[in-house]
C-alpha cells in the first residue's frame, strides 16, 4: 500500500473509533488535565471555559467512540480557535499523552481548519515552540508555513515562537 493510500486508510480507521465534536461544559475537566500534562504553562480551567460561549472561539474536542454503540467514552485531545472575520488563529491544541501518535492531532487539525473555511476563514495562523518537533511536523503535513519568530515568547523555559501561516482560500 502506498504512502498516501495507508493515510487514507488510517484517517479512515480513526474516523469509526473517534469523534470530534463541538466541546461542552462537561469535556472542562478532561481538558485541564491534557492541557497540564501538554504544556509548562497552561491554560486555567476558567480560560478554557470561557472558550466555550464566545461568539468567536470554536473549540472542539475528540472522543473516542465504542464502536457497538457509539457512546463516547475517554477524551482524547482538543483544539482551540479565534476566528475574526477572513482570518483565525489556533490558541491552544493538545493531544493526551496515551493517544499520541495516533492521528489525533492531526484529525483535529483538519476538523478545526474545515470548520474556518467553512466560516468563510481564508487565513489560518498559529504559533509553535521553535523545540516542538512532532507538532511541526504536523503542520508542516497540513501545509503551514513559517512566517515570522517570536523571540522569547514561551516560558518555562523561555524559548523562541515561530509563526506559522496556512491560506484557506482556493489554490
Amino acid at each position: 500500500m502506498g504512502g498516501g493510500a495507508w493515510q487514507t486508510a488510517r484517517a479512515e480507521l480513526i474516523a469509526t473509533s473517534v469523534i470530534v465534536r463541538p466541546a461542552v461544559n462537561d469535556d472542562i475537566a478532561a481538558v485541564s488535565r491534557i492541557e497540564r500534562e501538554s504544556f509548562s504553562d497552561p491554560w486555567s480551567v476558567q480560560s478554557l471555559r470561557t472558550s466555550l460561549n464566545p461568539e468567536r472561539m470554536r473549540f472542539l474536542v475528540a472522543r473516542s467512540v465504542v464502536a457497538n454503540d457509539g457512546s463516547e467514552t475517554e477524551l482524547l485531545g482538543y483544539v482551540i480557535a479565534l476566528l475574526l472575520s477572513e482570518e483565525a488563529e489556533i490558541a491552544d491544541i493538545a493531544v493526551s499523552a496515551a493517544a499520541r501518535r495516533r492521528g489525533i492531532g492531526g484529525l483535529l487539525l483538519d476538523a478545526m481548519l474545515a470548520e474556518a473555511a467553512s466560516r468563510g476563514v481564508l487565513t489560518m495562523y498559529l504559533e509553535v515552540r521553535e523545540s516542538n518537533s512532532a507538532a511541526r511536523a504536523l503542520y508542516d503535513s497540513r501545509r503551514f508555513r513559517e512566517v515570522g519568530r517570536r523571540r522569547g515568547y514561551y516560558h518555562r523555559p523561555s524559548e523562541d515562537a515561530l509563526l506559522l501561516r496556512r491560506d484557506l482560500g482556493p489554490t
